[in-house]
């Protein structure tokens, strides 16, 4: 029996398309396993899950996957690892800014969405400011801004600030400027202050 011109036709339009769809899938396949573990540590950064449990992040980075294999044919030398990236960070945004509070805890737990994003992708991933800016959609002087914020509130969390003889003696009424001669009611008042 043979096919019509048709039949054979398209029988050859399918057979390109599979083989057009095994060579996207392997090229997706050598990506994935190339980035996926870098990608992962930045969603967990970003979500602040710690390294060995990390169900959120994994499930920020499977869609943001998908997205970038959905759009794998259009991508026409954009790199997949920035595509991905930005994938991951839109998503978390929004997911973040939707559920109006702070992602996760860790290190960076008391850093907003924009703050946590700006830090991860300057820091850790070593951005530019312009693409910073730009994945965060604010100019760079705020993003700027934000990342000096960012970075100031996490060394001020790591280094607190000595104590002081006087932080050891608040709330004890013990204070090194109490005047004995008050009963202990307060510093003595300045020299030359009307009573």
């Amino acid at each position: 029996m043979t096919l019509g011109p048709r039949r054979a036709s398209y029988k050859g339009v399918l057979q390109r398309q599979s083989s057009l769809d095994r060579r996207r899938a392997r090229e997706f396949e050598s990506f994935v396993a190339g980035a996926a573990g870098r990608l992962l540590h930045v969603a967990a950064l970003l979500t602040g899950e710690p390294r060995t449990e990390t169900p959120r992040a994994q499930k920020l980075l499977a869609t943001a996957l998908a997205a970038t294999y959905a759009d794998w044919d259009r991508l026409r030398g954009e790199d997949p690892y920035d595509r991905t990236r930005q994938e991951l960070v839109t998503r978390f945004v929004r997911t973040a800014w939707q559920r109006g509070r702070h992602a996760g805890g860790g290190v960076l737990g008391s850093l907003g969405a924009r703050e946590r994003v700006a830090v991860v992708l300057r820091m850790y991933e070593g951005a530019a400011e312009e693409q910073t800016a730009a994945l965060i959609g604010l100019p760079v002087e705020r993003t700027r801004a934000i990342c000096a914020r960012a970075v100031t509130t996490l060394w001020e969390a790591a280094n607190p600030a000595p104590r002081t003889r006087q932080d050891d003696h608040r709330g004890t009424g013990e204070d090194k400027n109490d005047n004995k001669d008050q009963g202990g009611k307060g510093p003595a008042p300045a020299a030359g202050a009307a009573s």
